[in-house]
């Protein structure tokens, strides 16, 4: 077996999602083009797939060995980097998570919000509320994994929500928020599967009836 095709971890998954995030915040790549690498990542199984998001990046230069079968040009040279893409340490690799088992919970005024978010639920009631959140990044992508609980997502007045990545199994989401590319504070693509319970994104209470009024 080639080095390409070896399988890939989920840490090494989120430590691509990771360099992904920082190009983004130097200006590398745009949200657009993070959102299409990000789904690429997570979609990876071996090497090749994974560390095909990297290879246009300067300074993630990355060994023929742990490319896909060559189909397309290779990329300009970059500062040599030896190597696949390594893990990032165990301190680093957890992606963020909020769990609870037959539990109210909330995340509500100047919480801050990681790029990435996990919900671990069950039989619980949660509302998230991003009005007065502090936001890392524009783009923040949220993990369900829920089973019988009622998930609220309240986001701001000019934020846009993506649930297409959702999946039901009798289950209901329904979204009140614009689709479409990120122009507010805060886009949401939220992802996962919730069985048997509810996803509602809305804006705060009033936000319509302040539009008519201008």
């Amino acid at each position: 077996m080639e080095s390409r095709d070896l399988r890939v971890s989920d840490a090494e998954r989120e430590h691509v999602g990771t360099l992904l995030q920082r190009a983004v915040g130097q200006g590398m790549l745009s949200l657009g083009e993070f959102t299409e690498r990000m789904d690429t990542a997570l979609a990876a199984r071996t090497r090749g797939e994974l560390n095909a998001v990297l290879v246009d990046l300067p300074g993630m230069q990355v060994r023929p060995e742990y490319l896909p079968h060559p189909m397309q040009p290779t990329p300009a040279p970059a500062p040599p980097m030896a190597g696949p893409v390594p893990p990032a340490p165990a301190s680093h690799l957890q992606t963020p998570t909020i769990r609870g088992r037959l539990s109210n919970l909330s995340r509500k005024g100047r919480w801050e919000v990681p790029p990435v978010l996990r919900l671990d639920t069950l039989m619980s009631s949660v509302t998230l509320d991003f009005t007065e959140a502090v936001m890392r990044t524009q783009v923040v992508r949220i993990q369900v994994e829920d089973y019988l609980s009622s998930i609220t997502l309240v986001v701001p007045a000019e934020a846009t929500a993506d649930i297409n990545g959702l999946d039901t199994v009798a289950a209901s989401a329904e979204s009140k928020v614009r689709n479409g590319p990120p122009f507010g504070p805060l886009h949401l693509i939220v992802g996962g599967t919730v069985r048997l319970g509810s996803v509602n994104v809305k804006h705060p209470l009033g936000t319509t009836l302040r539009k008519l009024l201008g």
